[in-house]
């Protein structure tokens, strides 16, 4: 996952690792060698148009609104179509309100319409006070939250344990295609323990011996800090 930085030099740009503490009290139950946090890369404001979400001070939301607003005032100026020109004076009254695109309703449609126009506020935008940057690992965890991302966990055999990222409502066919195209082409079943029922239980074997552990097909939706174990046809 890509988070653009807008205004923000104190927070470095490059790969960070999300430190998470569900997956550290997992790791003490299972003691794997290797421990794997979420891994983001944070982009500079000229490749947030790259990035899955924009993270911005609260006194520079009003920038990435402008921009927009510049952009969307331009096209109107120049298109002939009048249905575009609908879309765009909708637009238009959305960012003069000094409100989000990303957050304003829009229809599949009209989605569809302005996924090739650039626009920084089509994208989760998460608005940061200056305090926050003192804990870069909590300040990014929310950024992942609010733009709808989760994380699903793996322990193989006490080698690593891992979190993996995906959006809200992936299904376990898609988290297996995540790890490796064989799993998902394989897929048999995913093994399931939430972690509240792992750590209660105090790891695998335990949550085994409550009944805690299901089986799920492919239509299962992970749901965050799910203990997920694959299995499938190699």
């Amino acid at each position: 996952m890509k988070i653009g930085i807008f205004s923000i030099p104190d927070l470095p740009l490059g790969k960070h690792n999300i430190k998470d503490q569900r997956l550290d009290e997992v790791d003490n139950l299972v003691k794997a060698k290797k421990k794997t946090y979420v891994q983001v890369e944070l982009v500079g404001q000229d490749a947030a148009l790259e990035a899955d979400a924009i993270l911005v001070l609260s006194d520079s939301r009003i920038d990435l609104i402008l921009k927009d607003l510049e952009f969307v005032e331009t096209r109107l100026s120049r298109t002939e179509e009048e249905k575009e020109k609908m879309l765009l004076n909708k637009l238009k009254l959305i960012l003069e309100k000094e409100e989000l695109i990303f957050n304003a309703g829009l229809s599949p449609e009209e989605k569809q319409a302005i996924a090739g126009f650039g626009l920084l506020t089509n994208k989760p935008i998460i608005v940061a006070e200056k305090q926050e940057l003192n804990d870069p690992d909590n300040l990014l965890a929310r950024v992942l939250k609010e733009s709808g991302f989760i994380s699903f966990f793996t322990t193989t055999g006490g080698k690593e344990t891992r979190a993996w990222l995906i959006k809200q409502s992936t299904t376990a066919w898609e988290a297996a295609g995540l790890i490796h195209s064989d799993i998902q082409r394989g897929f048999i079943r995913a093994e399931i323990i939430s972690f509240s029922d792992f750590i209660q239980a105090g790891g695998e074997v335990g949550a085994k011996q409550q009944g805690k552990l299901h089986l799920e097909q492919k239509d299962y939706v992970i749901q965050d800090a799910d203990l997920v174990n694959f299995r499938f046809n190699k």
